[in-house]
């Protein structure tokens, strides 16, 4: 490749898509930051403020602000002036509304998706949901996490209502962030049981009922599995967790 010269030396790098360096950096920052919460590295309730995010994870000033700005807007985060900023509080009102919307929208998807699925890559899935990876505990309910999103927003393609996988993508994201709190806390890990198993055969057969009937059960497990845990949790960090500033390990002070 011929080296820039004149003014072409001059331009500002851009990325592969076209956006401007400053637009990337403050994009990854924001992935950054915002993986950080919804996997609960930085614990609900934790306050801190710019510098130390800037200082913990090498983020310029603007790119920096801008991300907090994206996480102020999407709930992750609350400015408090003059003293920073806080990760939302997580709640019972939270695992009651998320798990009753998955309630009503996973057993629709399952029916949309009957006759429709693969299951070659339902069983993949499933088996990466199962799996015991050599990790810690807490990198084992990120693998498990991603995993069983895939698995139900697999579904919920296969169902063909774009409106429905869009939805219960949001879902499952906020979803992430309870059982990161609720079993990376309490160091355990989830266990789906054979619903999974059951979806699938359902799903391939054909039989929308049996696969709504199982998804609405499966949803309802879970539900009661993670408010057990993230009660647990609240209870374990409710002293360091309102007021607790981040140090450069994740811990709080």
């Amino acid at each position: 490749m011929r080296k820039p010269h004149g003014d072409l030396a001059s331009i500002q790098p851009m990325s592969v898509v076209g956006l401007p360096s400053a637009t990337l950096k403050a994009n990854q920052a924001y992935d950054t930051l915002r993986r950080e919460i919804v996997s609960c590295r930085l614990l609900p309730g934790t306050r801190f403020t710019e510098t130390q995010l800037m200082e913990r994870f090498a983020l310029g000033k603007a790119s920096c602000r801008i991300a907090l700005q994206r996480l102020t807007q999407d709930g992750f985060v609350a400015s408090m002036p003059r003293h920073g900023y806080r990760v939302a509080p997580v709640t019972v009102k939270d695992v009651d509304e998320i798990f009753a919307l998955r309630t009503e929208l996973e057993p629709l998807a399952a029916r949309g998706a009957a006759g429709r699925v693969n299951r070659g890559q339902l069983e993949r899935l499933e088996q990466a949901c199962r799996r015991r990876i050599d990790v810690d505990v807490g990198n084992q309910i990120d693998f498990f996490l991603e995993a069983n999103r895939s698995f139900h927003m697999a579904i919920a393609v296969a169902s063909g209502n774009q409106r429905l996988c869009r939805a219960l993508s949001g879902l499952l994201d906020e979803m992430t962030r309870l059982v990161a709190l609720g079993f990376g806390v309490q160091g355990v890990r989830p266990n789906i049981e054979n619903d999974h198993a059951a979806m699938i055969e359902h799903l391939v057969a054909g039989d929308a009922e049996s696969a709504a009937q199982v998804a609405r059960r499966h949803v309802e497990t879970f539900r009661a599995m993670t408010l057990e845990k993230v009660i647990a949790s609240l209870r374990d960090t409710a002293v360091i967790g309102p007021a607790a500033p981040v140090q450069a390990d994740g811990s709080a002070r």
